[in-house]
């Protein structure tokens, strides 16, 4: 191994090693958070909503469970860590190590991309055991879930760069984050709403994330998949370079 896959292997094994200390938090709640989802959600409006565009309801919400164990995972991971090891000190050792910007920002980002990737492959197997989910478009459905979890994992790095505090954290996680989420059509189709609301649903950016999602599953989107793909993708470039540049400038990193 180069000096250089040395050092990113020891920055995502400790990012690793710091959210696996943690099992009962990492793992345990979102496999709850899934069941009582599907139980609640399947029992109290499956029975009265039966069908959703062909699918029965607790089918149609599983896809959009799946990307919001994703990006909360992937987010509230990488925030925290940041924000912690600003507290500790331990960020700037890491600054003055051999280690470049790059490294360092990858090794951060991985972490709670892996984190991600882990708890929603536990909700996607936690909800196939209750329901039987297609899987309609695999190619579509792959880089999807890559791209919104990079995503979301740079945006936990840009937030936790930023914040002073875990309240700051809990900011952005309880009154953005978690709005946009529930709001871009998790539990219901944006087509189905009244007016203004339909219109004002397509300005949420999560709403094209489910879509693509679910159309990866359940082959039903109510937006173009190819436009929604090329945006979630400049938006994830985007925001990569952002946070390369506070990384080279030691932005809110350095004392």
């Amino acid at each position: 191994m180069s000096a250089r896959q040395i050092r990113m292997a020891a920055l995502l094994r400790r990012e690793v090693s710091r959210f696996m200390k943690i099992k009962r938090q990492t793992l345990g709640a979102p496999l709850l958070e899934t069941f009582l989802y599907i139980s609640v959600f399947g029992a109290a409006l499956g029975t009265r909503i039966d069908k959703l565009h062909g699918f029965d309801y607790v089918v149609f919400i599983v896809p959009g469970l799946i990307m919001m164990a994703w990006a909360m995972n992937a987010f509230s991971n990488n925030a925290s860590s940041i924000l912690q090891q600003k507290i500790q000190g331990a960020i700037h050792d890491q600054l003055s190590s051999p280690a470049s910007p790059t490294e360092l920002l990858l090794g951060f980002s991985l972490g709670g991309f892996l984190r991600g990737a882990l708890v929603a492959g536990l909700t996607l197997a936690a909800a196939a055991l209750l329901v039987d989910i297609p899987l309609e478009h695999p190619f579509v459905l792959v880089p999807a879930l890559l791209l919104v979890g990079f995503f979301f994992a740079q945006l936990g790095v840009l937030v936790g760069v930023r914040a002073e505090q875990f309240d700051d954290i809990s900011f952005y996680q309880t009154f953005i984050l978690q709005p946009l989420i529930f709001l871009g059509g998790v539990f219901y189709s944006a087509a189905l709403l009244p007016q203004p609301f339909e219109t004002l649903t397509r300005f949420d950016p999560v709403y094209y994330m489910i879509g693509l999602v679910r159309y990866g599953f359940l082959g039903y989107s109510e937006t173009s998949v190819a436009l929604s793909l090329l945006l979630l993708t400049a938006a994830t470039l985007a925001l990569f370079l952002v946070n390369y540049r506070l990384f080279n400038r030691g932005y809110r990193l350095r004392a």
